[in-house]
């Protein structure tokens, strides 16, 4: 098979191209209307409509009022911001917070910093295809519990967790302990394969990011329900109503609603055309790659996402090898201080640290095509087969 003019990109999960859509409607904001929305003149009053019309498109789509809305930097703000907020808020009424061990960094390396700030944090165990359940998490809520926050879908394996469920069980059991615990989930993986709508997901809090459905990077957003404790991160202005101080993106808030707008339109062909090319790359792996192990839910898992973990080989020399054949994909572990560092996802799924070194994630969008799958199959097959018959570092004492 002859290597492709150009370069496949399988790394969406990552970050995703700016739609050309979003890019021609962001435009008119980064030049002729460039205004402060706090400014009241002519010129900022154009973009304060433009940032009321960006609310009311995002609201629409969340099934939210469009002042539960808050504009922010990404997914990693809202993140912190969710959890910070929250507790800091609710601190007289409890000091215990519940995660699961399999979350993004964003929420483990909060509830670490809440953990060194006196508070506890429960870290709840998932099964081997990451999931956890409405009563494991239900069960987990004390008489100390504030605060509850579980990712809707886990960006590195796909599988999507019942939040749903998991809220309406919190909600009961904190009904019967009459506190008040706040759910939050991290839906930044879910949005253009899943239902954003936060009524029927019933959570108080839910954290997006432009980057990641083909809007631009740098903004993102966090659904605060109304009445939900919760108290200001980022100080300094009136701004988004006081919960989040500093100019607003204009330009960025706008292209993130016209990419939400997008993805929510498009969302059932393109999670269609991801799910057919993601069985596609299973299957493959599965035929042409012995010892290849599929992480995260078979059936629960987001269109796009394929991770497999290949036993005798690391994630690295994998990656290094499918970017020469022009291929960009990720693995699960991340390369740190020289070492190379098996993914808390694979671990907390109960896999060794040797196989969870040898994981590659391939993360699909809405351009890729059938012919680069099969592409990527044949050069996967044969990188793997090499790689297993190169001689380890440790064989050669080295």
């Amino acid at each position: 098979m002859t290597t492709p003019d150009h370069v496949i990109y399988m790394d969406h999960a990552g970050t995703t191209p700016l739609d050309r859509r979003v890019l021609e409607f962001m435009l008119p904001y980064m030049s002729e209307l460039f205004g402060n929305p706090s400014s009241i003149h002519t010129v900022g009053q154009e973009a304060k409509k433009a940032l009321a019309d960006a609310r009311d498109t995002v609201a629409r789509i969340l099934g939210c009022r469009t002042s539960e809305v808050v504009f922010t930097s990404g997914g990693t703000e809202s993140d912190n911001a969710a959890l910070r907020g929250v507790v800091d808020a609710l601190r007289p009424t409890g000091r215990h917070v519940i995660t699961t061990a399999a979350e993004h960094h964003a929420v483990l390396h909060t509830c670490q910093y809440l953990e060194d700030s006196g508070f506890d944090v429960t870290y709840l165990p998932v099964d081997q295809h990451g999931l956890v359940t409405p009563e494991q998490v239900a069960s987990a809520v004390t008489d100390e519990t504030i605060l509850v926050s579980v990712m809707l879908a886990n960006n590195e394996v796909g599988t999507i967790q019942p939040i749903a469920q998991i809220a309406r069980a919190v909600k009961e059991r904190a009904r019967e302990l009459k506190r008040t615990v706040v759910v939050h989930t991290d839906a930044v993986q879910a949005a253009g394969f899943l239902d954003l709508n936060v009524r029927a997901l019933g959570v108080d809090m839910l954290s997006l990011s432009a980057h990641k459905f083909y809007g631009p990077k740098g903004v993102g957003l966090l659904f605060i329900r109304r009445g939900a404790p919760w108290l200001p991160q980022q100080l300094g202005g009136s701004q988004e109503r006081e919960r989040r101080s500093g100019t607003e993106n204009v330009a960025g808030i706008c292209g993130l609603a016209m990419a939400l707008h997008l993805a929510h339109a498009e969302r059932e062909q393109v999670s269609a055309h991801c799910a057919a090319l993601r069985d596609r790359i299973i299957d493959g792996i599965r035929e042409a790659i012995p010892n290849a192990q599929l992480n995260g839910h078979p059936i629960n898992r987001l269109p796009n996402n394929v991770n497999f973990s290949f036993e005798g080989v690391e994630g690295e020399p994998i990656l290094l090898g499918l970017d020469m054949a022009g291929i960009c994909a990720s693995s699960g572990s991340a390369c740190s201080s020289g070492s190379l560092e098996p993914s808390h996802v694979l671990l907390a799924l109960g896999q060794s640290a040797d196989l969870a070194r040898g994981s590659l994630r391939i993360t699909l969008g809405k351009h890729n095509t059938t012919e680069e799958v099969d592409y990527l199959l044949n050069t996967l097959a044969n990188l793997v087969n090499r790689l297993r018959q190169m001689p380890s570092l440790s064989a050669t004492g080295m």
